[in-house]
């Protein structure tokens, strides 16, 4: 079956932004622009994440998710301040085909049941940032601020009895390091339900993708630091980012990366996907919609309720509900 390697968007305020260990952020650009750019290169699908709306109790990415919805025909999870029903009609209505929930789902287990029945398993993912403390997992919430007390391994798999149909699992030890997935980590969630596992945090060379994919047993993977220090290498973009963000980063014009240059190494999707497959791991090369399709063509496999990918003999139990209205 083959791999999705998935490129995560953070977004705070209308900046596309980076930090390590979900903190530290540091604006690179136009989250439109990148996903643009991930799009036209081959990603199989986009995360967009809002960092800070579950801290500031908001919920503002419809904007963006609409903007890039409007030129892009892959799959789109959005999360972030994800705390109603009208929540995900509303990201839905705007162009996302999935929604990550974390900080709701934590505080309100039901609100799966409620969002897989309306909505159906597919479009809801449950998005979990753990934190290793002594020697146990614990969910976090609120951008990784919030210890809920909660050990990973038995609330992946009540989300999963719950209805989410995709686990998304994010090591804050390891986010924004270039170091590597955590290995053990993902194989323990990997090994306990029967959904597709996406793999987040830490990415920062191709031969991290492999062994999450091998020793992980990884079913997807998230990455955003190589391919975004890639991109900001072949682009110089002059307009002004003055809301929510540090700019220093981009008033220095980016330049090399000389700070994380021996744990990142900066590649595009090609390239990722050529040494994957060099490895024998077989990636998806899709085709990429004609401007005069059906807009809304892009939607259609999930919305028929077809999972995007699934572990063998474990089929999800899809909801029933999915009319957005």
């Amino acid at each position: 079956m083959n791999l999705r390697i998935i490129p995560r968007l953070d977004i705070k305020g209308p900046n596309l932004v980076k930090g390590i260990h979900l903190e530290g952020l540091r604006v690179l650009g136009k989250p439109w622009d990148f996903a643009y750019k991930y799009y036209t290169s081959g990603a199989d699908e986009l995360l967009y994440m809002d960092i800070v709306a579950s801290l500031y109790g908001r919920n503002n990415l419809s904007e963006i998710v609409a903007k890039t919805a409007e030129n892009i025909f892959i799959p789109l999870t959005v999360g972030g301040g994800i705390r109603t029903l009208e929540d995900i009609k509303n990201l839905l209505r705007a162009g996302a085909d999935k929604v990550a929930i974390n900080t709701a789902a934590i505080r309100t287990p039901t609100f799966l049941n409620e969002s897989a029945a309306t909505f159906g398993s597919q479009c809801i993912v449950v998005s979990i940032e753990a934190k290793k403390i002594g020697n146990d997992w614990l969910a976090m919430t609120d951008n990784g601020r919030e210890n809920t007390g909660r050990e990973v391994l038995p609330w992946a798999r009540e989300a999963v009895e719950r209805g989410a149909g995709e686990v998304l699992i994010t090591s804050i030890d390891r986010e924004g390091t270039g170091t590597g997935y955590d290995l053990e980590l993902i194989r323990v969630i990997a090994e306990a339900v029967p959904v597709p596992v996406i793999a987040c945090g830490g990415c920062g060379r191709p031969e991290h993708l492999l062994a999450a994919v091998g020793e992980g047993r990884a079913d997807a993977l998230c990455a955003s630091s190589l391919f975004h220090y890639h991109h900001l290498e072949s682009t110089i973009d002059q307009e002004a980012f003055k809301d929510e963000g540090n700019i220093e980063f981009l008033a220095q014009k980016r330049g090399p990366q000389r700070f994380m240059s021996k744990r990142i190494m900066p590649l595009g999707l090609p390239e990722v996907k050529a040494y994957l497959e060099e490895a024998g791991v077989p990636c998806r090369w899709p085709e990429r919609k004609k401007e005069n399709d059906d807009p809304e063509s892009h939607h259609s496999r999930l919305w028929a309720r077809e999972p995007v990918q699934h572990r063998p003999g474990s089929p999800v139990q899809w909801g029933l509900g999915g009319n957005i209205g």
